[in-house]
């Protein structure tokens, strides 16, 4: 379990299709697992945060705790004004109907924002399940609110899309009998971990097959607690998916959220940012889909450049265009046989080395409107070092 092998909240448990060896359930083991090459190289995917704190849709997916757990004035106040007394937060639920849900339309979305991979919030910390979960008997999409297998509806589409599918899964959850117990306990007793996320972790894998969990909510206890290391050694040994590797994401990859209505629609500013991204990923996207650090990732002088290289060109990415049109790079090092062109400009761009002795200047393309939509710009260099 990703968040619960004590290596921070942004774990990812990501899924492979590849035959693997043995692996025991110790951490030496476990961490000696290689990163599956379709996340490395995907660098682009879509979080989705969906689930019953959608209804209130005020504050974030943390509304239940900060409201009853924390008791935070303008939590407290905000239900006041808006809900009758005694109303709880399981009342919520059936609030929740999801009945624009189009997992389709979120594949062809999804797709169109060039998202390699999406991962959705089969559950968060309020526990409420986005499939048929046995063991979030009543709070579950299928007993209470939509009456569907969310989750299970949108991976047939994104498959189909060949866009990898994640699901994220909290651990804790705030309110949870069990949970409390284990807690008071100190964490000695086990209680919650055998009845309910083993059973929901497991239930996932061998259900949906998903290709990443996201898991966190660790924190309160040791990876003892949450049997993190047996969980991975099942997963990684004998469950359906078996390939399966935890890493702490620390950049290289780019996983932009979205949170629907409780309706399922995903409204229309984070529509036109998805399709913004897409579109320029659809121009750019040749620097950023499976590319990897070059020998400088970034350097300033009178444009700010970032770099990145796949096989034998090298990109660099500036965000301001110059009054005289005119890219100085010192870090790339020309040949006689250099070419430069912008990214979306099929003709070759002049340069010449600089005085320095290495470096380019380059004589940028006339400033179009087509140019201009895409505020961030990728020259393409081959064959410098």
């Amino acid at each position: 379990m990703a968040g619960a092998v004590g290596l921070g909240p942004l774990a990812l448990l990501l899924l492979a299709a590849s035959a693997s060896p043995r692996y025991t359930p110790d951490w030496e083991s476990l961490d000696a697992r290689p990163l599956p090459p379709w996340f490395d190289e995907a660098k682009f995917g879509v979080f989705v945060h969906w689930g019953v704190y959608s209804v209130p849709a005020w504050g974030s997916e943390w509304f239940w705790y900060f409201w009853q757990g924390e008791k935070v004035p303008k939590y407290e106040n905000f239900m006041r004004q808006n809900y009758p007394p005694g109303f709880s937060y399981a009342d919520f639920g059936p609030q929740f109907e999801a009945k624009f849900y189009n997992p389709q339309k979120w594949a062809e979305l999804f797709e169109a924002a060039g998202a390699r991979y999406v991962v959705l919030t089969s559950k968060h910390h309020e526990g409420y399940t986005l499939w048929p979960s046995n063991t979030a008997w009543n709070w579950n999409s299928k007993d209470v609110g939509p009456h569907r297998d969310l989750v299970g509806e949108l991976r047939p589409f994104l498959r189909k899309k060949h866009i990898h599918y994640g699901l994220y899964h909290s651990l804790l959850e705030w309110f949870h009998p069990l949970y409390v117990l284990d807690k008071k306990n100190n964490f000695t007793t086990q209680s919650f971990v055998q009845a309910k996320v083993l059973p929901e972790m497991v239930d996932l894998v061998n259900r949906y097959k998903p290709d990443l969990i996201w898991s966190d909510g660790e924190w309160e206890a040791p990876d003892t607690y949450w049997n993190s290391t047996e969980f991975l050694a099942w997963l990684y040994n004998d469950s359906p998916v078996k390939e399966l590797i935890e890493v702490v994401s620390f950049g290289g990859n780019y996983l932009i959220n979205v949170g629907p209505t409780r309706d399922g629609i995903i409204p229309p500013i984070f529509e036109e940012r998805l399709r913004s991204v897409g579109s320029w990923l659809s121009i750019n996207g040749e620097g950023i889909y499976a590319s990897n650090p070059w020998r400088v990732q970034m350097e300033k002088n009178t444009t700010t450049a970032w770099y990145t290289t796949k096989k034998s060109a090298v990109y660099a990415f500036f965000t301001s265009w110059p009054q005289n049109r005119v890219v100085q790079l010192n870090s790339p090092i020309p040949t006689e046989s250099t070419k430069v062109t912008m990214l979306g400009v099929p003709k070759l761009l002049k340069w010449s080395e600089s005085s320095m002795g290495k470096g380019l200047i380059i004589a940028l393309p006339e400033f179009s409107p087509n140019i201009a939509n895409m505020k961030i710009w990728t020259l393409k260099l081959q064959d410098v070092h």
